[in-house]
């Protein structure tokens, strides 16, 4: 217990999980609440390719902890990477100090994870945070400028051509949104390049795009991308990536921009737990969420591996995160009222990927949308979960300019953000 001998509950990451659970919890004034997250800001990652390819701004999506919940007398916000977790001792570790708790709630999120290829995440970048956001931004805008001064053919090649790996939502989305700032957006604004002969190549392993949406779906999407300029290559395999470019079986892609938007790895804060880990090193919980012989120890969003009564466990996507979030802090609620638990149930709301201006798929349980209304679909949807109100009205705003002129005015090339991508 906390010195005031309320009951203390430390939650380590402020995503969508961290995010709702705090909120929740910090209503009930018997507890005391410490919330640890290494970066200061609450980040609405769906988001993140559209500040990739400028056509928001970092603090549009991005909005500070303490503004959410620090005005709460029951919450403690530190800014603070946690590092290490005592089960034992229930204390959580972080910079160069600890704190104890009653009730721990692990939402610290997942990397990017190159499949036992660390080398290629030199020559790639993933889109996990701001920091990713901001140097593709950065090698996307600085590759026309420099091809626009190169007059070598080869150099001009390499510079425009933009190579994703990975056709789930993130790799289709950032796909499409280059292709329209490169083939549309800027076309007429350069002299001695055509930004509209830019190569754009979304590499997929397996046999279609989007393989947790409806097959019919994938296909729409596979065939929009390709009307938008994308060459699509489904069923193929990456064999190394290297300061050239993208091998693949029997081709190699000449490229000086690739890139990651295939596999994540949990936080390494995950295998301090000494709790059963999965491939991918997301922590296997029980049907309450809990660590195994650890009730009061929480796992939920990208670091959980939740697979109770399940197929497959549940993917690494913001509503999980946010029901699960929900749902532990009316556990927690409970316990102090010794309620009898209840298992964790999903509610799949569906899933959405936009391909780009007034094109987009969704599907909500037996509904499929494609086109204008997904589009349409996808902007409401996306709007309605942005957190804080003003960010709302900023996003529709430029959402409505971009609309009508045709523009990314976000395209401001700022000094150059180091080539060491942030692991977490």
């Amino acid at each position: 217990m906390s010195e005031s001998g309320k009951r203390k509950v430390v939650v380590v990451g402020a995503g969508f999980g961290g995010l709702q659970a705090i909120k929740k919890l910090s209503r009930n004034n018997d507890l005391e609440i410490t919330v640890i997250d290494k970066k200061n800001h609450h980040l609405f990652q769906p988001l993140l390719y559209q500040v990739a390819t400028a056509v928001l701004s970092p603090a549009d999506i991005a909005i500070p902890i303490r503004s959410l919940v620090g005005e709460r007398s029951n919450v403690t916000v530190v800014l603070g990477e946690a590092t290490k977790v005592d089960l034992t001792a229930k204390t959580v570790y972080y910079q160069n100090t600890s704190t104890n708790y009653d009730y721990l709630i692990l939402s610290a999120g997942a990397r990017s994870s190159y499949f036992g290829n660390d080398h290629w995440e030199k020559y790639t970048i993933g889109l996990k945070n701001l920091k990713d956001a901001l140097k593709i931004r950065h090698k996307l805008l600085i590759s026309f400028e420099k091809a626009e001064l190169s007059g070598d053919p080869e150099i001009v090649k390499a510079l425009l051509n933009y190579v994703i790996i990975g056709g789930g939502p993130t790799g289709v989305e950032l796909a499409g949104s280059i292709a329209e700032l490169s083939h549309q957006i800027i076309r007429d604004e350069f002299h001695t390049i055509d930004p509209a002969l830019s190569k754009i190549t979304l590499i997929e392993a397996a046999p279609r795009l989007l393989t947790t949406f409806d097959v019919s779906l994938g296909e729409f999407t596979k065939k929009r991308l390709e009307s938008r300029g994308v060459e699509v290559l489904t069923g193929a395999r990456v064999i190394d990536i290297d300061e050239r470019g993208v091998q693949l079986e029997g081709k190699m892609i000449p490229t000086q921009t690739v890139i990651w938007a295939a596999g994540v790895q949990a936080n390494s804060i995950a295998s301090t737990l000494g709790a059963t880990l999965d491939r991918s090193g997301r922590v296997s919980v029980d049907e309450f969420c809990n660590i195994e012989g650890h009730p009061e120890v929480f796992v939920i969003g990208d670091i959980a591996n939740y697979s109770k009564g399940l197929e497959r466990p549940l993917p690494g996507v913001s509503p999980v995160a946010m029901q699960q979030g929900r749902y532990v802090a009316a556990l927690i609620q409970g316990d102090l009222k010794n309620k009898k638990r209840k298992p964790f149930r999903y509610v799949d709301k569906g899933s959405m990927a936009t391909i780009g201006r007034t094109d987009a798929v969704a599907q909500m349980g037996v509904f499929r949308m494609k086109g204008l209304f997904g589009w349409f679909a996808w902007l409401f949807v996306h709007l309605f979960y942005q957190v804080g109100f003003k960010n709302k009205i900023t996003i529709l705003i430029t959402w409505v300019w971009s609309y009508i002129a045709f523009r990314a005015e976000a395209r401001v090339i700022q000094d150059e953000i180091s080539a060491n991508n942030d692991k977490n």
